[in-house]
């Protein structure tokens, strides 16, 4: 599926958070949304979501405006996992996971064997299965971020929207989950903290600052010299990945014109 947003802005208590953003995730690509803290990412992934409605603009799927899909149609063609997520109840992993599965059935219907087996797939490509029992309250932060994907993964959605999908992860497993989430299929996108990361990982980056789309592209055409200084206040030396060839980021501080002369 292909997601597109036209002209999206949202507005809050009088307070524009978002402004004109239009980008396109064609079907299969990995995109992701990079910026600053306050830039505006998550607001926009919570707009795909329409857990945040646009003001202006429109989010479509496969050219559909997803505003006007039912509830649980939307959940069948998009899955979320949020930055922060909180769980009162002590589900257990399993439970959790299972959960990816309510879109595709009536609320009383029982899981069926392809159902258990899609679960037990989720929780094996995350490196769960060995805590399938446990209670999600019990689980380090990293933990239960893979068995918050493993559910969205069990879901089997068609667009995956994923809000700093590798917080409280090692390194080791942010390259597993991103270069999993990669090749699962669905459209994907991402915002993202980790620039190198994202040049390592997305075909497509977009670059938000303060609620404003100001750069897109490859990797290698937006993670530039420039708008790194401009957008992020950093220096940054632009090295390709001796494996992939890729853009690989080394930072400095910015110096400013106080420190220079100083």
């Amino acid at each position: 599926m292909d997601l597109s947003l036209h002209g999206i802005s949202v507005t809050v208590a009088g307070r524009k958070l978002i402004e004109d953003v239009t980008l396109e995730a064609r079907q299969g690509q990995f995109v992701g949304l990079l910026g600053p803290n306050g830039s505006g990412k998550s607001t926009t992934l919570r707009a795909v979501c329409q857990v945040l409605t646009p003001s202006a603009g429109a989010v479509l799927v496969d050219g559909l405006p997803v505003a006007d899909m039912a509830a649980r149609k939307r959940a069948r063609a998009i899955a979320a996992v949020a930055q922060e997520s909180s769980a009162e109840f002590d589900f257990t992993v399993a439970e959790v996971v299972a959960m990816g599965r309510l879109p595709h059935h009536g609320l009383l219907d029982r899981m069926t064997a392809a159902d258990h087996r899609l679960c037990t797939a989720a929780l094996a490509q995350v490196g769960l299965t060995h805590l399938a029992d446990r209670g999600v309250l019990t689980l380090s932060g990293g933990e239960r971020q893979r068995a918050l994907i493993a559910r969205a993964l069990a879901q089997q959605p068609r667009i995956l929207v994923l809000d700093e999908p590798t917080n409280h992860l090692d390194i080791r497993h942010q390259l597993e989950v991103l270069e999993l989430v990669r090749v699962s299929g669905p459209t994907v996108l991402a915002a993202l903290h980790d620039l190198n990361l994202a040049a390592a990982m997305c075909d497509v980056v977009h670059v938000l600052d303060d609620g404003r789309l100001v750069a897109g592209g490859t990797p290698a055409e937006v993670l530039t010299p420039a708008l790194l200084a401009e957008v992020f206040g950093v220096r940054a030396h632009v090295v390709p990945h001796p494996a992939s060839g890729r853009p690989q980021l080394l930072f400095d501080r910015l110096e400013s014109q106080e420190d220079s002369h100083a």
